[in-house]
């Protein structure tokens, strides 16, 4: 049983609601530059070992500094992203660019910042030649289609619109060999949220040997293989964390049996997790305002999923803990709800919880990725606060709450 904690005392969050008052989000510094180090501990083997963060996880450069001071790139996807990383001082080959779809100015800046580019489609290399030119190194994202299963969230390969094919990534290879490129990297992402250890070193394996077949057929070495992200956190108490130790020594062992004394050999392994770096780490804290008694029992917040929308998107289960109540017995089933005008916007159905009465504070769990960044506007709502838990204790704003001037911000109400 994976037991759910929350880093802060009833007293102690009452004290931060006096002057931040909910929701917000609260992410935990001393447990995601623990959680970080413990990543970079476990392929201290793997030859140019760089974990770049995947910024669309928690775009917040509060939380990418840090992770920076750890080491760490960024993965980013679009041009803010890229302004991001920029601003939190991350440039280079510290920042992996991958998007889909891409304007041409995207890749201009990605190129004006020396970024790694990580391209989607064989078409994109023309397209990228003719709008930023053709960098020195160049990445291709490949899609092993039904070689390789999927998951849920990311569904099957075959039917997603990512990667080049196996047959497109080596005419690739070979047409940006001929166009003068010298550096090359190969990249995939093939699951989200797996919590199936053998899934990532199979992962590895696969992308080994195609790197193998790449320099039998295109006479080029593969400087790096990014194995993409993909690590799944245990949201439900119930579920086994992944056991980053064992996947460390698959990996290395399919590296020394593929890789090392071969042409292909140094490989250098890199990685982009988001979820697994900061999703346990952050929290949505709520007030409960109302409590509904009609066909069923409800309880009211003043979260939405504006807030955290994973559980109305994907049906994803989120813990709660109920401030102060943590010892006593789950007495009460509630769907826990917000004020959205949507059935859907609920944080938990038919949940077993102690008692609640309103002004109870909730804390929902694992909401520090893929939580704050999803957040949206609908219905006039204002995206929350994010607060970060200091290693000291203390507890600074990393992003203020969002006003009804941000809202109205970009209309102009003079031509009505």
């Amino acid at each position: 049983m994976n037991v759910k904690t929350v880093p802060f005392t009833k007293e102690q969050i009452r004290e931060i609601i006096k002057q931040y008052p909910t929701p917000f989000h609260i992410y935990d510094e001393k447990a995601i530059r623990e959680n970080a180090r413990k990543l970079v501990s476990a392929f201290s083997w793997a030859p140019g070992f760089k974990e770049f963060f995947a910024v669309k996880a928690a775009p917040n450069p509060y939380l990418m500094k840090l992770l920076k001071e750890e080491g760490f790139g960024a993965d980013c996807s679009s041009l803010t992203e890229l302004m991001l990383a920029g601003k939190t001082g991350i440039t280079g080959e510290d920042i992996m660019f991958s998007s889909n779809d891409t304007p041409p100015n995207e890749f201009v800046r990605a190129r004006e910042m020396g970024a790694v580019i990580n391209l989607d489609d064989i078409s994109h290399i023309d397209y990228l030649e003719q709008h930023a030119g053709l960098p020195e190194l160049l990445s291709f994202r490949y899609n092993p289609g039904p070689l390789k299963e999927g998951n849920a969230i990311i569904g099957k390969p075959e039917e997603a619109k990512y990667g080049f094919t196996r047959e497109q990534i080596i005419e690739g290879y070979k047409k940006i060999k001929a166009k003068g490129v010298t550096r090359f990297g190969l990249h995939t992402m093939v699951a989200s949220n797996e919590l199936n250890n053998d899934y990532f070193i199979e992962t590895a394996e696969m992308l080994f040997a195609l790197v193998r077949e790449i320099h039998e057929k295109c006479g080029i070495a593969i400087e790096f293989v990014n194995l993409g992200g993909g690590f799944g956190i245990p949201y439900r108490p119930e579920d086994t964390p992944i056991d980053l130790d064992y996947i460390s020594r698959g990996i290395k062992n399919r590296y020394n049996s593929m890789i090392s004394g071969t042409p292909c050999d140094p490989l250098k392994i890199f990685m982009e997790s988001g979820r697994l770096i900061t999703g346990p780490y952050g929290y949505l804290v709520s007030t409960v305002l109302h409590k509904k008694s009609t066909y069923k029992e409800y309880v009211g917040l003043d979260a939405c999923m504006a807030n955290l929308m994973r559980p109305a998107l994907y049906g994803a289960y989120h813990h709660i803990t109920v401030m102060g109540k943590e010892d006593r017995e789950l007495t009460k089933t509630y769907d826990v709800t917000g004020s959205l005008c949507e059935n859907n916007d609920k944080f938990a159905i038919d949940r077993k919880l102690p008692e609640i009465n309103r002004g109870d504070i909730v804390v929902i769990h694992d909401a520090g990725a893929h939580g704050h960044a999803m957040g949206f506007n609908y219905n006039g709502k204002l995206r929350s606060a994010e607060l970060l838990l200091k290693e000291d204790g203390s507890v600074v704003q990393i992003r203020r709450a969002e006003t009804p001037e941000d809202y109205f911000a970009t209309l102009d109400f003079s031509k009505l």
